[in-house]
C-alpha cells in the first residue's frame, strides 16, 4: 500500500473502535469494509517492467478509452486510459527519461471519460525528455477523484515504469507521444501501468 492511503486506512479503523468499545461491535462492520476497501484501493503491487528498446509502456492501469494516431490534424498520438475506483490508481512512467516540466491546472470534475475532460478538469502534466523522443502524461481528475498526487519534481529522471504519482478515487491518464510511435494498443483493451506496452518506436 502507498503512504497517502495510511489516513485513509487508520481513519475508518479508528471509527470502528469507537462501537467496539461500547460493547456495538456490529455497528463497526460497516467501517471495517470501508477500511478494506481504502486498502485494496491503495495498492501498489510489482510490476514486471519490460526490458525491450524502443517501447512505450502504459501509465497507468485502466481501459483504453481513445486511441487517436498522429496526422495531418494532429502532431502527437494520443492514447487515454479511464482508471474506475477499483483499478489500481498508481501512474508509472512510460519511458526512463528525465522530467524536464510538470504543469498542474487546476479545473472542474466532470466525467473522465468525456472528450473534453482534458480540457475542463483539473489535471498535472509531466513532460519526460528520453533519448529519443519526448512524451507528455498528463494526470486528469474525475468525477470522484479530488486530489492529483505527484511525488516527483522537475529535473528528476525516472526509470521506465518506475512510480511517479497517484490520482484518487477515479480518473484518467492521457499519454501524448511523437509521429514515430507505433500505437499498439487499440480502444476497449485493458492495460496494466508499467507492464502494458502501448507504443513503439518506428524502425
Amino acid at each position: 500500500m502507498v503512504r497517502d492511503g495510511i489516513p485513509f486506512v487508520i481513519a475508518p479503523l479508528a471509527l470502528a473502535a469507537i462501537p467496539v468499545v461500547f460493547g456495538y461491535w456490529w455497528l463497526a462492520i460497516p467501517f471495517l469494509f470501508l477500511a478494506a476497501f481504502m486498502a485494496y484501493f491503495f495498492r501498489d503491487p510489482k510490476r514486471s517492467i519490460p526490458l525491450e528498446p524502443g517501447i512505450i509502456v502504459a501509465p497507468a492501469d485502466g481501459r483504453v478509452t481513445k486511441v487517436r494516431p498522429a496526422d495531418s490534424n494532429n502532431a502527437e498520438s494520443l492514447v487515454s486510459i479511464f482508471l474506475s475506483p477499483f483499478d489500481v490508481h498508481i501512474n508509472r512512467s512510460p519511458i526512463e527519461g528525465e522530467i524536464v516540466d510538470i504543469a498542474y491546472k487546476s479545473g472542474k470534475f466532470v466525467m473522465a471519460t468525456r472528450e473534453d475532460a482534458r480540457l475542463l478538469n483539473e489535471q498535472n502534466t509531466l513532460i519526460i525528455q528520453g533519448d529519443n523522443l519526448t512524451v507528455k502524461c498528463t494526470q486528469i481528475a474525475g468525477i470522484l477523484a479530488r486530489r492529483i498526487v505527484c511525488w516527483k519534481r522537475r529535473g528528476e529522471r525516472v526509470k521506465c515504469g518506475e512510480r511517479f504519482g497517484m490520482i484518487k478515487f477515479g480518473s484518467r491518464t492521457d499519454l501524448l507521444m511523437p509521429h514515430q510511435v507505433e500505437i499498439v494498443v487499440r480502444e476497449g483493451m485493458r492495460v496494466r501501468g508499467g507492464e502494458t506496452i502501448i507504443g513503439k518506436i518506428k524502425a
